[in-house]
């Protein structure tokens, strides 16, 4: 005797299918149920062009304030695929997502100088990093230096290139005192270590990070910039910011290019 399956078909297009497991999960149903898909529909569906493909001339869409994406609102299909924002209009969910990393990321910057004032408290008395060195971070800067979108970017701290430190004659740059020994590797001798710090475009720039002593306390610097000062052409009164990737605590160096005459600062 032939048995008789049961035939299923998709939501959208009504194709049939006996098959098991030949249908996939869409949207949800007011019943509680999930909207059972075909292939092709589920495809679109999962890739979130299901209602460009489908419902292009109904009513009911928008542009996200952000990227002007259009999203089609008051649809079941697409009920998750934005966010309604205070003023009235609409966040597609990718600006969405994107938006809540840069404020992750602006809030996790505060971190780094928490656990540093720990720190330092416990072992030499410390106060956290000045003010005037807390990274003042644009959400531009934080998407070009942010290229792997699993990686966790924290904005270190930043620092206003005096005259000397753009200087090519001393090809080094003074890194705050407090900064130095809250983000950068301890260093025991005067001698210092080599360390690698990658510029915002992926290269990787090998400089040589050790202190002096000036009426006995640190002065920290790294040296051997001649050719990064030459290559991203750094001029007084520009800002240079330091960031930390993670996984792999790789250091990050990027640069503000001033817009005003520089207002010169002092070491």
């Amino acid at each position: 005797m032939a048995s008789s399956s049961r035939m299923s078909s998709c939501f959208q297009c009504h194709s049939s299918s006996s098959t098991p497991d030949h249908f996939r999960n869409g949207w949800r149903l007011r019943s509680g149920r999930h909207a059972q898909l075909c292939p092709p529909c589920a495809s679109l569906y999962e890739e979130g062009r299901f209602c460009e493909a489908f419902h292009k001339n109904d009513p009911g869409w928008r542009d996200c304030d952000s990227c002007g994406k259009m999203v089609h609102c008051g649809c079941i299909v697409s009920f998750n695929n934005h966010l309604i924002l205070d003023c009235g209009g609409i966040n597609c969910m990718e600006c969405s997502r994107l938006n809540f990393l840069l404020a992750r990321n602006r809030c996790i910057s505060l971190e780094p100088e928490i656990r540093a004032k720990e720190s330092y408290q416990e072992s030499f008395g410390q106060a956290p990093v000045d003010s005037q060195y807390c990274p003042r971070v644009t959400d531009a800067e934080l998407q070009q230096v942010s290229r792997n979108p699993k990686a966790t970017l924290t904005p270190l701290f930043e620092k206003v290139l005096s005259e000397s430190d753009a200087d090519l004659k001393f090809a080094r740059l003074v890194v705050p005192k407090r900064c130095a020994e809250a983000f950068f590797p301890d260093i025991s001798d005067l001698h210092g270590l080599r360390i690698k710090i990658q510029d915002i475009e992926g290269n990787e720039w090998d400089f040589h990070y050790r202190y002096w002593l000036d009426c006995g306390s640190r002065v920290y610097v790294l040296e051997g910039l001649r050719d990064h000062i030459l290559s991203k052409k750094w001029q007084p009164g520009d800002t240079v910011t330091f960031y930390r990737v993670e996984p792999g605590g790789k250091v990050v160096m990027g640069l503000r290019k001033t817009s005003a005459g520089p207002q010169i600062p002092r070491i």
